[in-house]
């Protein structure tokens, strides 16, 4: 079932056949481990894309939240994708959100867990910087509720990152750009079914965050996963993909029979 492509610009996992959910990951891709959702609804009659967001390839007058909702527009015509739901993760919320915006039109349903967009400091805080091992441990397990999630594999990756420094200019240039693309004044007009999935004890992106984008997105419905942090479909894929069914079942698949 494992199937990921390379084609041209684009490198994706798929699986199953149906309605399209692209999922659209983090800025650390081993932190937006979305494994639970891509063995899950492809059962469910889901066609399930993951697609590689372009985040460290791209020039850096690209490496922004509106250059990468674009592309992922660019994607979805690429597949030949009518309307699609998308699911974002913290820098992939954003980048849903954003893209929700500009192309309402693709549009059959969003859902943003730990989503940046409203947040000021919800990418450059959190993100480590240039430092040691052992700091950066720290900040990847701070990401959780239960820091054993934060496998030593992630850990790596995040270090890899951290220092490597041309990876660390693009990563602070997306920080920036999280912040001048504040939603805030967009949200009220968007009306495109929205599913806010929220961990409880996010410290990243935390739950009153969740509430304010309940309250400016004028068709959507928060659900909260109780002891867990920004990753939620990581730390509670079960409950995450209940609660995600639920929703389409109620939301989307009434719309599209």
């Amino acid at each position: 079932m494992q199937s990921t492509h390379k084609e041209g610009k684009y490198t994706y996992y798929e699986a199953g056949e149906g309605t399209p959910i692209i999922i659209l990951h983090g800025l650390m891709g081993g932190l937006s481990n979305f494994d639970g959702v891509a063995s899950y609804f492809p059962k469910q009659g889901y066609k399930v894309v993951i697609p590689e967001l372009p985040i460290y390839t791209q020039s850096i007058l690209k490496t922004n939240v509106k250059a990468f909702a674009r592309w992922v527009k660019d994607f979805i015509t690429y597949k030949g994708f009518d309307r699609v739901i998308l699911l974002g993760n913290s820098l992939g919320g954003h980048i849903a959100l954003y893209h929700t915006k500009m192309y309402p039109e693709k549009m059959l349903g969003l859902i943003i867990t730990g989503s940046s967009g409203l947040y000021e400091s919800a990418m450059g805080d959190s993100y480590p910087r240039r430092g040691d091992r052992a700091y950066i441990k720290k900040k990847a397990e701070e990401v959780f509720y239960d820091p054993a999630i934060a496998t030593e594999e992630i850990i790596d990756e995040v270090y890899a990152v951290a220092n490597d420094r041309i990876k660390l200019v693009k990563t602070l240039t997306i920080a920036k750009s999280a912040i001048r693309h504040n939603m805030a004044k967009d949200l009220p007009k968007m009306h495109v079914p929205t599913c806010i999935i929220w961990g409880k004890n996010d410290t990243v992106t935390p739950p009153d965050v969740a509430e304010e984008f309940n309250k400016l997105l004028p068709n959507s419905s928060l659900h909260w996963i109780d002891k867990c942090g920004h990753a939620a479909m990581m730390e509670h894929p079960d409950e995450f993909n209940e609660i995600m069914h639920a929703w389409l079942k109620k939301t989307i698949e009434q719309e599209t029979v």
